[in-house]
């Protein structure tokens, strides 16, 4: 059995993990101005430079703002956040996306595969639907939720990138741990089988080249997870 290295945080990294959730909490609110540097250092007994490095680190993840020659105040991190933010989120949450941010994720993915689908079907050739076909087949033999959330991703992946659109696969890339997340619980409460038959209807609509029928699976099956019988809500 083969085990990995321990890695202890940073200092930097533990400052930025109490203001998190310190923030997310609740006990720092949206205006709320930080002490200075100086004072923050002296208090959490690291040097400024640990403090700086941090602050920087959470204002680009939308949790801070600093006003120069003013001081640094908590944002509004759902208006100003990016996907880091929503990674701090799940992390705070012990990886738990909360209900409105499952719905958000799956109305996003609804706009984005729509869009998809009807810029990569008119032009799609033989050898890309086989390429697509291939992670099918990958996903019908998946053991493990883990295994077929990252398989079902790199479908949906794929898909952008056919789409023509050079940055939708940027865009999906950077949504991928809380997308494979939710593909995960999916498969926890309905099975392997149904995230492989859900795909597999889809590409067969993509086979075809028919988009709207595609795209009317597509709003079945994600609407079905939004609001129907198969929610993954907690």
């Amino acid at each position: 059995m083969q085990f990995e290295k321990l890695c202890a945080p940073s200092l930097k990294e533990l400052f930025i993990q109490q203001l998190e959730t310190m923030i997310l909490s609740g006990k720092l609110p949206v205006g709320e101005k930080l002490p200075a540097e100086r004072e923050l250092a002296e208090t959490m007994q690291v040097s400024r430079a640990v403090i700086n490095a941090g602050i920087a680190e959470l204002a680009r993840k939308g949790f801070l703002t600093i006003k120069p020659r003013v001081g640094t105040f908590v944002a509004d991190y759902r208006r100003n956040g990016t996907i880091d933010t929503l990674i701090s989120i799940m992390n705070y949450n012990g990886g738990i996306l909360r209900d409105d941010e499952i719905r958000s994720i799956l109305e996003l993915r609804l706009g984005l595969d729509s869009l998809a689908i009807n810029l990569c079907i008119p032009k799609i050739t033989d050898d890309e639907l086989h390429s697509l076909k291939e992670k099918v087949n990958s996903l019908l033999i998946a053991q493990t939720p883990e295994e077929a959330s990252t398989v079902a991703f790199a479908f949906q992946h794929e898909l952008a990138y056919l789409s023509g659109n050079t940055l939708m696969p940027l865009i999906f890339s950077s949504f991928r741990i809380p997308v494979i997340t939710l593909w995960e619980r999916f498969c926890r409460l309905y099975g392997i089988e149904t995230l492989y038959e859900n795909t597999l209807t889809l590409y067969q609509c993509i086979e075809e080249r028919d988009s709207s029928k595609a795209i009317e699976w597509l709003n079945t099956s994600i609407n079905d997870t939004i609001h129907g019988n198969r929610q993954i809500y907690y």
